[in-house]
Order: structure tokens, then sequence, then C-alpha cells
């Protein structure tokens, strides 16, 4: 085996695909860390009430740190994840004949199971490490038990990551998956970035990681459908192996149009907020009254995806569905980016 073909192997095992998905958390919950940054004299933060006399913008002092080590971070998680999955499905003969997508490393032979072992474990340690690294750059030792709250919670990450497909008790061949895939995509990454970065919790934050939430389930979804029929003869029962095709499309959708609703919650606020308190703290005189509509900016990225739906509906054959799990992906990663956008142009 030639060392050019088995370095293509590690990178296919490490699905990078799928990693722009993973940061999309990361991103959003880091804009609007840095939208609160942004001002002082606020009560809650730019998206609940403030003292509109005295609002004033404020130097910037953002620490950029927190953020690209919490990237790293979550590469690292999503990476180890997508090895522990290449070995559970591969060792249970999960990836076989009948799965639609591309050929799993574990599945081609070119990576043995016991390299791949190695690969989890060494994965699993470098982001342990970046993970403690994060929580001292951002909390050092004052703040001990919040520290010790967010080392739980990388390692319960890191548990998740290689427990979905690895062991007797395999907790996405019970249909728990999504359940998962959600907390830590979402409330996890998006509220847990913020507060790292900000320092403090607003409830508000709590829509956006619903909608990075929802849409990186509807992924993991829009996955099971296409492998529903492989997943069945396996034994693995998922949740689309559960209720049918049918209602998991009808969940596909729901999970969707949920999303969209939280990101116009949020969006919503903040364009009144900013605009009432630009309005008011100028007498009245705005200068650019068109640059809060830039709040709603991140609405865009649901165009493909209602574009997407039309096509799940649709679609009766599985093997179709595989395009589709790239659009989804891209289409959260670009609300992210959307996000990271609107923020930056509206503390211009």
């Amino acid at each position: 085996m030639s060392k050019s073909n088995k370095f293509k192997a590690w990178i296919g095992a490490a699905r990078l695909r799928t990693l722009p998905l993973s940061i999309s958390g990361i991103l959003v919950g880091s804009a609007y860390a840095y939208l609160l940054n942004h001002f002082y004299n606020i009560t809650a933060s730019p998206f609940g009430i403030c003292d509109i006399a005295g609002m004033m913008p404020r130097p910037i002092v953002f620490p950029y740190i927190i953020p690209i080590l919490a990237l790293i971070t979550t590469l690292g998680f999503q990476i180890l994840s997508n090895f522990a999955n290449d070995y559970g499905d591969g060792v249970k003969g999960t990836d076989n004949e009948d799965r639609i997508g591309p050929m799993r490393a574990l599945q081609s032979g070119i990576i043995s199971p016991q390299e791949m072992k190695r690969g989890i474990i060494i994965t699993a340690v470098l982001t342990l490490v970046s993970a403690i690294l994060l929580i001292y750059v951002s909390l050092g030792i004052d703040r001990l038990l919040i520290s010790l709250f967010f080392l739980i919670l990388g390692i319960a990450a890191i548990w998740a990551a290689i427990k979905y497909t690895v062991g007797d008790n395999a907790y996405g061949y019970r249909g728990l998956g999504d359940v998962f895939v959600f907390i830590f995509f979402g409330p996890v990454s998006v509220i847990g970035v913020f507060y790292l970065i900000a320092k403090s919790l607003d409830w508000n934050m709590i829509f956006p990681s619903i909608t990075i939430g929802l849409l990186s389930v509807a992924v993991l979804n829009l996955n099971n459908m296409r492998d529903m029929e492989s997943d069945k003869k396996a034994g693995k029962n998922t949740i689309v192996v559960k209720m049918g095709l049918k209602k998991a499309k009808l969940l596909h959708y729901a999970m969707i149009v949920i999303a969209l609703f939280c990101s116009l919650r949020l969006t919503s606020k903040i364009y009144y907020t900013k605009y009432i308190a630009d309005g008011i703290g100028k007498l009245g005189i705005v200068e650019n009254e068109n640059i809060y509509w830039v709040a709603f900016l991140p609405l865009l990225a649901f165009i493909p995806l209602f574009i997407h739906i039309i096509k799940v509906r649709r679609t009766t054959s599985t093997t179709l569905l595989d395009p589709e799990l790239k659009k989804v992906a891209l289409s959260t990663f670009f609300f992210a980016l959307l996000c990271v956008v609107s923020v930056w142009i509206l503390t211009l």
C-alpha cells in the first residue's frame, strides 16, 4: 500500500465536507459575542433593553484567540467523530455494499481497524488538550467551577463523538444520534463560545443555537433517510428507520421551518433594538436608515433550503438524496457566514 493512498484514505476518513457544518455554531456564537462587545452601558445586551441615551460605541477589545481555539477544538471533535463513525460502522458491518455514498476507509481495507483505533486515540488526546487550552485562555483559574463545567462538557463531547457508533451500546444505533447532534452542534457550540468570549449569558442566544442545532440534525436526518434500507438490514435503528420515510420527511421540513422562525426572531430583535437605539440616541436622526436591514441578511441562507425541501418532497428514491446532504450543510455554513457579515456591517 503506497503512502499516497494511505494519506488519501485518512483525509477521506476525516470527511472534510462535514467540517464547515461543525464550525457554523462557533462562527454564530462568536459573531454575536462580538456584537455584545461592541457596546457598553447596556443592561443585558444589544438584544435586550438598553440605556439608549447613554449607549456609545467603545473601542473593540475582542479576544480573537478564543474563537480561534474554539474552531480548532470543534474541528478536532468533528474529525474524531468521523474517525469513530468509520470505525464503529466498519467493524459492525454497517458499511457494506448496500450503503449509498462514498466508500469508507475501513470498508475499503486501506486502513485497518487497529490503525483507525490509534487514530481515534491520538485525535481524542489532541482535541482534549485543545479544549483545556481554550478553557484556560477563556476563564483562567479564577472561575474554577465554571472551568470545570466546561471541561466536563469537553469530555462529554469526546465521549459522544466516540460512542455514536462504537461499542455495544452505541447510541447512534438506538435513534439517539439526533438528540446528541442537536445538543452539541446547537446550544453547546453557540451558547458555549458566546459565554467564553462575553463572560455572560443572554437568553436570546437560544434562538441561533436552535437554528444551528436543527439544521445540523437535518443533515443527519437526510443522511439517515439516504441510508434507511442499509441501516435497517444492519440493525441500526435510527429515527428514520423507526418512523419510516414519509414521517421522516415531515420531520425534516419541520426542522428547517422552525430553524427559520428562530432565526427570524433573533434578527428582528437585533434590527429593532439597533434601529431604536441609534434613532433615539441621535434625536431621531438616522444617517443611513437602510443599514439596519443588514440584521436580516442571514435569512438569505434559507432560500436554498426551501428549494431543497421541494426537491426532497419530490424525491421518491432515497438514493437520490445524497447530493442534498451537501446543500443543507453548505446552507448552514452560509447562514453562519452571513451572521458574521451582518454583525461586521452593523458594528462599522
